[in-house]
């Protein structure tokens, strides 16, 4: 399974104070790769220090008749072998530029 490439078995994924192991990552990640027709990811900043690991980027997808914007900010802890193991994020829509006038 993909999630298995880039997570530990024992992920804990908190985003805008949810908290999600992998069970829930998977079921929150399915129906957005169903409904996505297009997805381009903007990386901002990226940082890796030590154990620790930092990243600013812009999601934009678009999903049948929308298209949808939002920011991320993430902080992560990887394990010894690179993959995340902890992550805690923060999220914020944005209003899509190529709508704006």
């Amino acid at each position: 399974m993909v999630i298995d490439r880039y997570h530990t078995p024992d992920i804990e994924w908190h985003n805008d104070g949810m908290c999600l192991d992998r069970n829930r990552l998977i079921a929150h990640a399915r129906p957005a790769r169903k409904n996505a027709i297009a997805r381009d990811v903007e990386v901002h900043d990226a940082l890796v220090a030590g154990d620790r690991v930092a990243g600013r980027h812009t999601l934009h997808s678009t999903v049948r008749k929308a298209r949808r914007s939002g920011e991320i900010h993430l902080f992560g802890e990887p394990a010894p072998d690179g993959r995340l193991r902890r992550v805690h994020s923060t999220s914020r829509h944005m209003p899509d530029q190529a709508t704006q006038g």
